[in-house]
């Protein structure tokens, strides 16, 4: 993780839910297959703080071999795209023009300023959902509330009812937020196709003198 996010990791770890959550996620990694592995599972927090423009909300970690590696929606190069991304570069395509990205891997994003959180960090591996209500919630919704507090002209893209659930921690007056349904193939065609989230963050960024995403 980048060092400018260490004070606010720091007074997280010391909460007590997060003791709590950590204890779930020692016996978790010890006695099942969890995915990401430890070493990545604060991967998204590699993104510099002072240089976090757009923040892309997810759910909870791909749950299948090889897929997740701590970055939202994101996979490693040699993964196949899941349907979800899939579906994420059709609207891009569509938005603006074809997707800068070969592979799966969102790593570029990141690299110009976009955090890639998922509302829950953790899950076993194919069992979606698993390791909802142990601690990771409260811990990404800290991390809202330190970036509404402390960055200025954030976009907040939320896709999907737990992304959603976070937008009264959001300053709407400060950041902008967009939110449509996810983009699984479940919901895609229920308003995330169409949505120009791509198109609206670029424009809210150059309006504020900031370089806007490759997407």
């Amino acid at each position: 993780m980048h060092d400018s996010w260490k004070p606010f990791l720091k007074s997280e770890f010391d909460k007590p839910y997060f003791k709590e959550l950590s204890k779930f996620l020692h016996q978790a990694y010890e006695t099942k297959t969890i995915y990401p592995k430890k070493s990545l599972v604060f991967s998204a927090f590699a993104t510099d703080l002072n240089e976090v423009k757009v923040v892309i909300l997810g759910q909870d970690p791909y749950h299948t071999p090889g897929a997740a590696h701590g970055l939202a929606f994101s996979v490693p190069d040699t993964a196949p795209i899941p349907p979800s991304l899939v579906n994420i570069y059709k609207e891009i395509d569509n938005d603006i023009g074809h997707h800068k990205n070969a592979t799966g891997n969102l790593r570029n994003w990141q690299n110009q300023g976009v955090l890639l959180l998922n509302t829950v960090l953790t899950v076993e591996a194919h069992k979606a959902g698993s390791h909802r209500g142990k601690g990771w919630e409260t811990f990404t919704t800290e991390v809202i509330k330190y970036l509404n507090e402390t960055r200025p002209h954030l976009v907040f893209i939320l896709w999907g009812r737990d992304a959603r659930n976070k937008k009264s921690l959001i300053d709407a007056k400060k950041h902008l937020i967009l939110e449509s349904p996810h983009p699984s193939p479940l919901s895609a065609y229920n308003g995330f196709f169409g949505n120009h989230h791509f198109s609206k963050t670029n424009e809210f960024l150059k309006a504020h003198d900031m370089n806007i995403i490759e997407w």
